[in-house]
């Protein structure tokens, strides 16, 4: 028993020890798809350009982005006293003020024990101190301060728009006007709140213990003299483990604090960031007073430019009404994620080649590619304006898909639309659909039950976020194997958006026409043809049961999985209807968890169907499955009616399957009528 008892303390302390990230280097080309490895706190959100905007336009607001794993800060080799470790950073970031000259209050690269700062206070404290634990020793903060606001401190000699060194406090041990270095000592000035990008590079050597910061445009390369160098022993600073990351706030002065791309390394040089594509900050409109001379020019020059417009106006109407126009700007266009050039995707993709397609069904094909840009790998849906998937399913993927943001829904990166070609991007899936991988997989992989319960699990997350943790409710339609798609760490996705429908919360559905795969196409459909949550949770259900059975909903002849599954369970022999391959290599109260859960979720009506909330509540075991309801012997008769006024109803259209890890393998029988 002691033993026992030392070994479980011997590994609760190991643990936090080999969980240390050492030397660690990190990359942000732009923050999109990276939340997962970032902490945000306060007014701190990644913008769909993948900026991170640290405050917006609000008085005394904070704002916090901070990598999420800590950082082992000391040299281990050192012989005796241990020696912070070398680091160096450089990022690019902007600070939009509300009116030229009067913004606040500024931003800082901070490393801290901690991620999150109570107690806090904004305005010249930045965000990362307050009045009261300013300068104390037990803070162990280093930053380097951006600000654009004079120092508060009645000795404080630094002026508005300078960076500063801060050791525990907002009062800067060293710090100088902002400005970049040129042709050796010649140095230019720089506007910290212009709303241009502006580069920073901080290095800290831990033999010398200097810290030097650099400044320069974006269009110019690291300045060889650095601003600001000041000797500082870190040691006695920082603690073993910190963490890294940027801090902004507002007072009465306000101004949007913006990182753009960021690169991060201890004991080495960081990665060199990818300055050739980066967004820029939305600009303030400035208001000043004109004389009469000038304004009268102004109302000239704008006469001028409304008959330009005019005319340009109606020479692309004409080229329109000829055919010559091969882009047109719609409504849903405005508000929708990053647009691709066609001839980026053109070249991505190898003009398109055929041995370049990972899938293909009636909306069209899919292909993998490659970016120039970023070398990073991509997934394009080519879909044609007179595919069973047209503008309005194109338009409804973007429009959802784009501002939705979960681990388990696939990530959109743009699109593009060009004559008769739309064009959506999304991130690349290595290993494809989760029906690719169960019914045809390569090399006779078989997916473990631990793998299997975890993917179950993290789509019903994402169907959690979809119904009620986003700003609207969104039903998918069409949940089903082949649109669950396995990424490299068997990290599930929900994809293809190109059915769903938003709601506001507490709105009724209005869509008319059955649509979805058969199989997975709850009953009422059939009589209402109204989507609804319920339904997203029949076809939930379903995945369930066939993933655990390693069965089809239907197969052939009058097979349906989910009813012999039933008749199983009334034997008591629910067990039988395993999945074989998996040669009971499972838990079992896990499996007969997952088997009578999708029974109900499969409930031919929908009252007595689970919420999404309430599933993951089950699969997670913090609430008891209530006992399964034997609908089949009830409802059979209406099950069977239902079943042939679903042949009556719908059409099928066979899409073609590619085997390849890709996207997902665009396989099913999917219903068009109604789109």
């Amino acid at each position: 028993m002691a033993l026992a008892v030392s070994l479980a303390l011997f590994l609760v302390f190991l643990f936090p020890i080999c969980s240390l990230v050492q030397g660690v280097e990190f990359l942000f080309n732009g923050f999109n798809g990276s939340e997962s490895n970032l902490t945000l706190e306060g007014a701190s959100i990644v913008k769909p350009s993948g900026m991170i905007r640290l405050t917006n336009k609000s008085h005394d607001i904070i704002g916090h982005a901070f990598y999420d794993k800590p950082i082992n800060m000391f040299d281990k080799n050192s012989s005796s006293y241990p020696n912070a470790s070398s680091f160096s950073t450089h990022f690019v970031f902007a600070i939009v003020s509300s009116s030229p000259g009067n913004g606040g209050f500024g931003l800082a690269f901070t490393l801290a024990p901690s991620p999150r700062f109570p107690g806090a206070e904004p305005g010249h404290f930045l965000g990362i101190v307050n009045s009261k634990n300013d300068n104390n020793s037990s803070n162990h903060i280093f930053a380097v301060e951006f600000d654009t606001v004079n120092g508060f401190k009645e000795n404080s000699n630094t002026k508005g728009n300078h960076v500063g060194i801060n050791i525990n406090s907002v009062y800067s041990v060293a710090s100088e006007p902002a400005a970049y270095f040129v042709a050796g000592a010649h140095k230019e000035e720089m506007n910290l709140e212009s709303g241009d990008l502006i580069q920073a590079w901080i290095d800290y050597d831990g033999k010398t213990q200097i810290v030097n910061v650099t400044l320069a445009p974006l269009d110019k390369t690291k300045p060889d003299k650095p601003l600001l160098s000041h000797h500082v022993n870190l040691s006695s600073i920082l603690q073993q483990t910190m963490y890294a990351g940027f801090s902004a706030s507002t007072g009465k002065e306000v101004s949007s604090h913006y990182i753009i791309a960021w690169s991060f390394a201890v004991d080495g040089m960081p990665r060199q960031l990818n300055l050739s594509q980066l967004p820029n900050p939305p600009k303030e409109k400035s208001s000043s007073s004109y004389k009469p001379q000038i304004k009268a020019l102004i109302v000239a020059l704008s006469v001028v430019v409304l008959v330009l417009l005019a005319i340009l106006f109606f020479f692309t109407l004409y080229r329109k009404m000829v055919g010559f126009e091969s882009e047109s700007l719609e409504d849903w266009e405005l508000d929708c994620p990053h647009r691709f050039k066609y001839k980026d995707l053109h070249a991505a993709t190898k003009r398109f080649k055929a041995s370049g397609v990972i899938g293909a069904g009636g909306f069209g094909e899919v292909y993998k590619g490659v970016l120039a840009s970023t070398g990073c790998e991509i997934a394009v849906k080519k879909i044609t304006r007179n595919s069973i998937q047209g503008m309005r399913e194109f338009a409804a993927e973007i429009e959802s898909l784009g501002r939705l943001r979960h681990k388990n829904l696939v990530h959109l990166q743009g699109w593009c639309k060009k004559k008769n070609d739309l064009l959506i991007v999304y991130d690349y899936i290595p290993y494809g659909s989760l029906d690719t991988l169960i019914f045809e997989p390569r090399d006779n992989f078989v997916l473990s039950w631990e793998q299997r319960f975890n993917i179950l699990k993290g789509i019903a997350s994402g169907l959690l976020y979809l119904h009620e943790e986003w700003e609207q409710v969104v039903i998918h339609r069409d949940v089903k194997s082949s649109n669950v798609l396995i990424g490299a760490d068997m990290n599930p996705r929900l994809s293809d958006f190109g059915l769903a429908r938003l709601y506001d919360h507490g709105e009724i559905s209005h869509t008319t026409g059955v649509v979805g795969t058969i199989g997975y196409i709850a009953p009422e459909l059939a009589r209402t043809g109204k989507a609804s949550t319920c339904s997203d949770v029949f076809a939930y259900g379903v995945l369930l049961l066939e993933v655990a059975c390693g069965q089809r909903p239907i197969g052939s002849g009058e097979f349906i999985l989910a009813d012999w599954v039933m008749e199983k369970h009334q034997e008591d022999r629910i067990l039988e209807t395993v999945d074989p391959n998996l040669d009971s290599n499972y838990i079992v109260k896990e499996m007969k968890l997952v088997l009578e859960l999708g029974l109900i979720c499969s409930h031919f009506k929908p009252d007595a169907r689970p919420t999404m909330r309430q599933v993951v509540r089950y699969l997670h075991e913090e609430e008891q499955l209530p006992e399964v309801d034997n609908w089949s012997i009830v409802d059979s008769g209406r099950i069977s009616e239902t079943n042939a006024r679903f042949i009556q109803l719908l059409s099928t259209d066979t899409i073609t399957s590619y085997q390849s890890s890709s996207l997902g393998v665009i396989s099913c029988n999917s219903m068009s009528d109604g789109r």
